[in-house]
């Protein structure tokens, strides 16, 4: 039987979600917590990767176990056991064949800016003190959308086959000093929404034009992308299926 997981995580204290020799992650803290609980060599596949510093509001794995349990009982019990940074929300039965990683369609993004010092949120978002053009932003961000290759804002060396992307949406919003940048793509590449936000920023500094923002993506060259904004201000906040009326 295959099951779907839905958790969340604040990912100051990890390497990212995927498991890596010598440093702690997501997906090594969950997989110990299953296996201990349900007796059983239990392997998590998530629905993506996350940076190291990176949190997701809503994230979702699936694995494989042959014998009945209690959900409920189950979900009270990992609850307990696992650190403060983890919560799992959900876990439900799926067909065999669904996965985690390769079903979703839609991926949210979400990037918090600070423009004041808030001591209870430092983990939690990016304190930035210089004022910032939003309208300006929210142009630049709208152009993305007619683009689909994003090489300019991904990570170098990386071992993908393509750097396509379908955006859905991007747009900053301001709530009291709190800047958020929100984005939705089918796919994402490694640090590409951390870069992008930088760029953005930039912009907003009124240091690149729009024109220059088209040029950059037009580029394909991360040498000519702004410069990738801290981690700890990215969130992961929303994964869809098409099986998964959420």
């Amino acid at each position: 039987m295959r099951y779907f997981i839905k958790l969340a995580y604040n990912g100051t204290a990890y390497h990212g979600w995927q498991i890596q020799p010598n440093a702690a992650s997501v997906q090594e803290t969950l997989n110990k917590a299953f296996s201990v609980l349900l007796h059983s060599d239990i392997s998590l596949m998530g629905a993506g990767r996350t940076d190291t510093g990176v949190h997701a509001s809503e994230m979702y794995a699936h694995f494989n176990f042959k014998a009945d349990f209690d959900i409920p009982k189950l979900i009270h019990k990992l609850n307990s056991y696992l650190p403060k940074d983890i919560v799992i929300y959900s876990i439900f039965p799926v067909d065999s064949e669904a996965h985690a990683r390769f079903d979703a369609t839609k991926r949210t993004y979400e990037y918090h800016i600070n423009s004041y010092k808030d001591v209870f949120s430092q983990e939690q978002s990016w304190y930035f003190h210089q004022e910032l053009d939003i309208d300006l932003m929210n142009k630049a961000a709208k152009l993305l959308l007619n683009h689909t290759d994003f090489q300019s804002f991904s990570k170098v060396n990386t071992d993908v086959n393509t750097f396509d992307c379908t955006i859905f949406e991007a747009y900053w919003k301001k709530e009291g000093n709190k800047l958020i940048f929100t984005i939705s793509a089918n796919r994402f590449l490694r640090n590409m929404v951390r870069s992008i936000v930088g760029t953005l920023v930039n912009i907003g500094l009124h240091k690149i034009t729009l024109a220059d923002f088209n040029t950059i993506i037009e580029s394909k060259s991360r040498e000519k992308a702004g410069f990738s904004v801290p981690a700890h201000g990215l969130y992961l906040t929303k994964i869809e299926y098409p099986y998964i009326d959420d």
